[in-house]
């Protein structure tokens, strides 16, 4: 199987033939490609590229992925604690509050690798591809503001380039 460099360079590279296929798609899909789509596009389309390797414990994509979804999972806690914290001072507040979201993070940490599924399984699937995919396009839409041909692009390449490492490893699977 690939490693990471592998992966990864294999999605620098290619994003090229993606950009073509999608000026292809684009009069019946209506793609909005934009600099700034094609730049979000790129970089999710790289992401993607590795991507499914954050089931395997020591990818470095699970290893980067972990402390970020720590870290949000932290300060969501901390968003929803602060509303209902009234312990005096503003600084007391914070202080309890951050320390709320801190465990709220530190279980996170743990949590992230536990509901891991087996690595080449269900992550490593179609059905992931079309999930980041949809995750991109609502980033984009939802998210940044831009316009919904803009974040169909930013879906497509999201979905490409995850199904990019799908194929360097011989396992298009649909599930």
């Amino acid at each position: 199987m690939p490693n990471y460099d592998v992966h990864v360079l294999s999605g620098i590279v290619s994003y090229p033939a993606v950009v073509v296929l999608a000026g292809l798609l684009s009069p019946t899909l209506h793609f909005g490609l934009t600099p700034t789509a094609l730049i979000l596009g790129y970089a999710l389309y790289v992401l993607g590229s590795d991507l499914p390797d954050m089931d395997h414990p020591n990818a470095l994509i699970h290893r980067g992925t972990k402390p970020i979804v720590s870290v949000s999972v932290g300060g969501a806690v901390y968003l929803w604690v602060i509303r209902y914290l009234h312990l005096g001072a503003e600084w007391l507040n914070q202080g309890a509050a951050w320390a709320v979201g801190a465990v709220g993070a530190f279980i996170a940490w743990f949590g992230f690798t536990a509901v891991m599924p087996r690595h080449r399984g269900v992550v490593h699937s179609l059905f992931f591809a079309a999930i980041y995919g949809f995750l991109a396009f609502l980033l984009a839409g939802y998210g940044l503001g831009m316009r919904f041909g803009e974040a169909l692009y930013s879906g497509f390449a999201a979905f490409s380039g995850y199904t990019l490492h799908l194929t360097l490893d011989g396992s298009l699977k649909l599930v």
